[in-house]
């Protein structure tokens, strides 16, 4: 399995009673598919996987595996507090037919260094699937250094890293880590263009939600290393870099899917977009068909 290019983290929408939406699940994977992009995350932090139930986490992950149908690999998010648990999870992704995991740094706890690299030589000696580590500080309360990802790198069953954090001196570093069969993904939609045009292999995105072919075209640019076309097409995302930044991941491209007929609603503890931005939720919907419709032209695998 090769990660590169445009991976969306998937947002899991609802009904209006607010259950899971498979109907909006399905064609949101196909909008996905249709647009070209070259992975999936099925229940991260997007994904709002904290408020899943068991059978809602096993109903997304199966049902997005079989539309999938193998086009494109899937992710599955598994990362929680505890090793242990994260393991559980990771073997239940496994036997739900997921092709890798996506897995935080275990949230709230803290661990250090020693004990991140001990979680994560745990997981990966269970063998259950292939795991690309995911680093987002600002949520998770601890930072997996540079030099401790360079520790798990030659883990035969550690694929890649997911990294949050869009500092230069960040990415510089991650750039030192690439080699055949572990993949560096920028975590920032923001700052991904600017990260592939440095050497990461391709961007996990909230915002290809909204605009997969757009994103698509940014990752083909920018891993093509032709930078005045991948800077300038960045910029013509701006806004939806800065609309999904408005408030916590995923509010903002909740609000623009519902818009798009794909569910309704949130769990709390989040909450609806607030009502200063809704008009601006409404343009970007807007904005985000008329760019889509420009792109859909066949788009090479």
């Amino acid at each position: 399995m090769r990660l590169s290019g445009s991976i969306t983290a998937l947002a899991t929408p609802f009904t209006a009673a607010g259950e899971v939406d498979l109907d909006a699940w399905r064609r949101l994977l196909q909008a996905q598919l249709d647009g070209g992009t070259q992975a999936v995350v099925v229940a991260g932090s997007t994904g709002e996987a904290s408020s899943l139930y068991e059978a809602e986490y096993d109903a997304l992950l199966r049902t997005a595996v079989e539309c999938v149908a193998g086009r494109v690999p899937v992710l599955a998010g598994t990362g929680q507090s505890s090793t242990a648990k994260t393991i559980e999870q990771t073997r239940r992704a496994a036997g739900l037919g997921a092709d890798a995991a996506l897995v935080v740094t275990p949230p709230y706890v803290r661990p250090t260094q020693a004990g991140l690299l001990a979680h994560y030589r745990a997981l990966a000696d269970d063998d259950s699937l292939p795991l690309v580590i995911y680093n987002v500080p600002a949520r998770t309360g601890c930072d997996l250094l540079p030099e401790s990802v360079a520790a798990l790198v030659g883990h035969p069953r550690i694929v890649g890293v997911k990294e949050a954090c869009s500092e230069p001196a960040r990415l510089q570093a991650w750039r030192s880590l690439r080699r055949d069969g572990f993949a560096v993904l920028g975590g920032d939609d923001a700052s991904a263009a600017e990260a592939m045009l440095a050497g990461a292999n391709g961007v996990v995105s909230v915002v290809s939600n909204l605009v997969p072919a757009a994103v698509r075209r940014l990752c083909d640019l920018a891993l093509g290393g032709r930078r005045a076309e991948a800077e300038a097409w960045n910029a013509g995302l701006a806004a939806f870099h800065e609309f999904a930044g408005l408030e916590p991941n995923p509010i903002p491209v909740k609000a623009v899917l519902e818009r798009l007929g794909f569910g309704r609603g949130l769990r709390l503890p989040l909450t609806p977009l607030s009502d200063i931005h809704q008009a601006t939720a409404t343009r970007i919907a807007a904005q985000a068909e008329a760019l889509e419709r420009s792109l859909r032209e066949p788009i090479a695998a």
